[in-house]
């Protein structure tokens, strides 16, 4: 009877431990469009990782950003290329491929400026980059 109790009380033990563990984050741009930014974070030769906020647009159920000139020499440089980690809706993402998408420049850029008031003057600012992030 005792062995009963003490196996019975370590499956409980185990299963609670279990339950209280961190969920995996979600990849689920559809629940994200009322996002404003997203934090990407590269890493340069010789610098340690860094985080920097862009603008988002998610189109057909894929998360896109347009990449400024700053943004764009990161990615560019960026030491795990063609990865990247993500934070978004308060989850991090630390294996998301960063893939060029110009076929979706205009698109992208016609979201910015329906979401983002400011864009009246921020798109006249070169993007030299569109990019589709997707989870690894």
């Amino acid at each position: 009877m005792t062995r009963m109790a003490v196996a019975l009380v370590a499956t409980a033990t185990l299963l609670l431990a279990r339950g209280t563990g961190t969920a995996e984050p979600r990849w689920t741009p559809g629940l994200w469009v009322d996002e404003d930014t997203i934090e990407l974070r590269t890493t340069s030769p010789g610098e340690a990782p860094y985080w920097f906020k862009v603008w988002v647009a998610v189109v057909d159920d894929q998360l896109y950003a347009r990449l400024g000139r700053r943004a764009t020499e990161r990615i560019e440089r960026n030491t795990t290329a063609p990865e990247a980690a993500v934070r978004v809706a308060g989850q991090e993402f630390d294996h998301v491929r960063v893939e060029n998408a110009p076929e979706m420049t205009e698109r992208v850029a016609a979201e910015l400026a329906e979401k983002y008031w400011s864009d009246v003057l921020v798109r006249h600012v070169p993007h030299p980059l569109t990019v589709r992030l997707v989870p690894k």
